[in-house]
């Protein structure tokens, strides 16, 4: 399997997004890729008040462009991220991630469960005053049956949450983002690689790079790492993509040397403090 994950500059035309994802992921299946990713918020990115305006039902014309495009060219396309219209007249929007088969049927469809609540470099975030949060992990499979761990941007810094998709059966775990500039700069990579270690899977991770008006930025380096930790391939700066051959026999073979799956212990993972971890047994 070949995988590709694109990095694009979105902003708040949605006409321009929709054409620049065009072009990226035809260049990608061009590329050989038949699983590809889009970053997150790939038909709006910039402020949240001006992304929010922009939301589209699942029905709507970004999803529908991605279900004709997979079945033309017969790959599983992770659309990204998009900003969900509410259900109800004057609800919140939800960042939802649609997964796509070759087919162009929608195979999954996950909602961000953590929100970007944070203060970096002294601007603060408040996702949550525009979208609502998901209440259920997903995973999902390609075409060949590869399990696919979805996830969204600030879920990378949850690892319980990509240990769940790993024990339920993802071997890729797909990672659609607009992080930060600093944050990029930060733990972006070092995140990814920690992600890929712990859960002996292969994680291709799409972000949006440069200035997206109103002040937000983010920094790129999309990446595909591999069960080992090893960063097989990441993007340079500026709207292109990246690929890489999934060697899923070597994924099987990092499990069995590392077994971190099977040495879970569940029924150990609960804290004791204080006098209770005292014991008079005699070993």
């Amino acid at each position: 399997m070949r995988a590709a994950a694109i990095q694009l500059t979105s902003t708040t035309d949605v006409a321009a997004n929709l054409a620049a994802a065009d072009r990226a992921v035809r260049a990608a299946a061009t590329d050989g890729a038949s699983l590809v990713v889009l970053p997150e918020k790939w038909t709006a990115y910039g402020r949240p008040e001006d992304v929010a305006a922009c939301a589209q039902p699942l029905d709507g014309p970004a999803i529908a462009w991605a279900r004709d495009i997979a079945r033309e060219l017969r790959l599983d396309l992770v659309a990204g991220s998009i900003a969900e219209a509410p259900a109800v007249p004057g609800g919140r929007t939800r960042n939802t991630s649609v997964h796509v088969g070759p087919d162009g049927d929608l195979r999954a469809v996950y909602r961000k469960v953590h929100l970007f609540d944070v203060e970096v470099g002294g601007t603060t975030y408040a996702e949550s005053a525009f979208d609502e949060p998901g209440d259920a992990l997903v995973l999902s499979a390609t075409a060949d049956g590869v399990g696919l761990g979805m996830s969204v941007c600030y879920d990378l810094r949850f690892p319980e949450m990509y240990r769940e998709l790993a024990v339920a059966g993802a071997r890729i775990l797909v990672v659609p983002a607009a992080f930060t500039l600093a944050t990029t700069r930060e733990h972006w990579t070092v995140l990814l690689r920690a992600r890929a270690i712990e859960n002996a899977c292969v994680v291709v991770a799409a972000n949006q790079i440069g200035d997206h008006g109103g002040g937000v930025r983010t920094g790129g380096r999309s990446a595909i790492v591999d069960p080992a930790g090893v960063v097989v391939a990441c993007a340079a700066d500026g709207s292109t993509h990246v690929c890489a051959e999934i060697d899923l026999e070597a994924l099987d073979d990092v499990r069995a040397r590392m077994p971190v799956l099977d040495h879970r212990r569940p029924d150990a993972y609960r804290v004791r403090r204080g006098p209770d971890t005292l014991t008079t047994e005699v070993p």
